[in-house]
């Protein structure tokens, strides 16, 4: 162990030590020279040096600086990235909230690196590599330092883009240069972990053929890789290799995902309801929070949010408080802030009064018939307010963490497709190009429900956009065209029924939206309360 140490002591230190041998030789000889001469002699070399010493100094710091640039500003071997000692990542297994699957997992591999002689005794042998996947944002990298944190051994983070340049053999050169510097850790600590984020920029299957060149560089850098991972048995010292990649595990090379290389794939998924208030919980314990924030409100709101992006929610939250000069966050400003990131940053556009009461029916359409018709969603929020060149929005989301979508829900997102067209028509008899964009988003459904997934009235089973449209007869494409129009015009004259038999509803949202611009949650629940629709109950989270 302490020999190990040497080692890397002199692995990492060896330049600054011959410099300082160098300089040392280097005064001292000459010292020793001087010294037999005369002293004229000595005085007129001594002179002669000194004066020339500045224009010395300058040639050398330039000759060297070419060469930095040359060199390591082009990267030919340099790599930037050292260890990262436990006690500063200090980030434990209790600090990663959710993905409770995923912990198990990765708990087995801090226990494997605590207890190796145990491991070696059975005969076992430790992973060699572990693959995490997942979405961006849902602490992949935080795991793995809670991985290094927990089994108390180094940390060597990098990035899959650190081993690409533009000179040959210089990916290899770091691969080999990284794997040496982690034996030497791990010789010295016991063992070591080397995180590499992004690992599907360095093992992306190989290219047998490039008329360029460049992938046989990505090749070599692979391969080298490989044969780096080959060989983590070659000492007793345990190396444990820890990627992270966003995309599917298909674009890696088969090489690298078989037994005895990447071992173990662990998947990260979005936190659940219940995870995603934990999250806001312990994200707010930073900050100084109204005690009245309700944060399972606001997990319902951030559905397939990211742990990353739920903290960029609070941040935002916190700017929004600080300019209005609150000394602490409220549910308004984390709305505001949500609002902010989904629709982009409000606009106040000068409207004539017609238009905007045009939007506010169109929108009006919309809400009333999510709120009526649709079996899983919930309005959160109806606005008149332009943001992301949108004139105006109702904002729905679902009440539970749905997995599949049902027939009843597609076609009720026809219904709530067509309102805004139907609310306008009823109330002028006319309508505006705003209609557009919901029009396609209806077209797109219906076409998907009849097309794709058979829940067309001609009864056709199967997806029929598999098949190649040259393959299917004309009358098989007029049909299913007809079950497409069909649903759509049966999702019209019901969305119609429903806005006539409830237009004074319609009415009366239109207009507290010119009142007010927006209206939140429960605000639309009071207004529907006084006409006897209370809301669905809303479900707990569920752990």
């Amino acid at each position: 162990m302490f020999w190990a140490k040497v080692k890397l002591f002199l692995e990492r230190w060896w330049v600054t030590l011959l410099v300082v041998v160098l300089l040392i030789v280097s005064i001292l000889v000459p010292s020793i020279y001087l010294r037999n001469m005369e002293p004229a002699v000595r005085n007129y070399i001594v002179g002669i040096n000194v004066a020339s010493l500045p224009w010395g100094i300058l040639q050398t710091l330039v000759f060297v600086g070419f060469l930095y640039l040359l060199q390591y500003g082009g990267g030919f071997a340099l790599f930037k990235k050292s260890k990262i000692d436990t006690g500063k990542v200090n980030i434990r297994f209790s600090d990663v909230i959710g993905n409770e699957e995923a912990k198990r997992e990765a708990w087995e591999v801090v226990e494997l690196l605590k207890d190796r002689a145990l491991l070696k005794r059975v005969g076992g042998k430790i992973l060699r590599g572990l693959l995490m996947v997942g979405p961006p944002g849902c602490g992949k990298t935080m795991l793995a330092k809670a991985i290094a944190t927990e089994a108390g051994v180094p940390f060597v983070s990098t990035s899959g883009s650190e081993f690409v340049e533009i000179f040959v053999g210089v990916g290899a050169a770091r691969v080999r240069k990284l794997f040496r510097r982690a034996r030497l850790y791990a010789q010295a600590y016991g063992a070591c972990i080397i995180f590499i984020d992004e690992i599907e920029v360095l093992g992306r299957t190989r290219v047998v053929y490039d008329a360029f060149g460049g992938g046989q560089e990505g090749n070599s850098t692979l391969n080298q890789l490989l044969v780096e991972m080959d060989g983590l048995n070659a000492s007793d010292a345990p190396v444990v290799v820890i990627g992270a990649m966003n995309m599917a595990t298909e674009v890696l090379d088969t090489a690298l995902t078989r037994p005895g290389r990447f071992d173990r794939q662990i998947t990260i998924d979005l936190p659940n309801l219940k995870e995603r208030q934990d999250i806001f919980e312990y994200y707010a314990k930073r900050i100084k929070v109204d005690p009245a924030l309700d944060f399972a409100r606001l997990a319902r709101k951030t559905l397939r949010y990211s742990p990353a992006e739920i903290e960029n929610v609070l941040k935002e939250a916190i700017l929004i408080a600080t300019r209005e000069k609150r000394e602490a966050v409220g549910y308004k400003d984390c709305v505001r802030a949500l609002d902010r990131i989904e629709l982009g940053i409000a606009h106040r556009v000068v409207m004539t009064q017609r238009e905007r009461e045009m939007t506010a029916f169109h929108e009006a359409g919309h809400l009333v018939l999510v709120y009526l018709h649709h079996p899983t969603n919930d309005v959160f929020k109806a606005s008149i307010i332009q943001r992301g060149g949108v004139l105006g929005v109702v904002h729905s989301v679902p009440r539970e963490e749905y997995i599949l979508s049902h027939s009843e829900s597609l076609y009720a997102d026809l219904l709530v497709s067509l309102g805004g067209y139907l609310a306008e028509k009823i109330k002028y008899g006319l309508t505006t190009e705003g209609v557009g964009s919901d029009f396609q988003h209806a077209m797109m459904r219906a076409h998907y429900m009849v097309w794709q997934i058979g829940m067309g009235e001609s009864g056709f089973v199967g997806n029929f956009m598999a098949i190649p449209s040259s393959h299917l007869s004309e009358e098989i494409k007029q049909k299913l065209t007809n079950d497409t129009n069909s649903l759509l015009q049966r999702a019209l004259k019901e969305a119609d029924k429903t806005l006539h038999a409830e237009w004074k509803i319609v009415e009366r949202f239109a207009e507290e939206l010119l009142k007010r611009d927006e209206l939140d949650y429960d605000e639309i629940v009071d207004i529907f309360r006084e006409y006897g629709k209370p809301p669905r109950p809303i479900p707990e989270a569920q752990a």
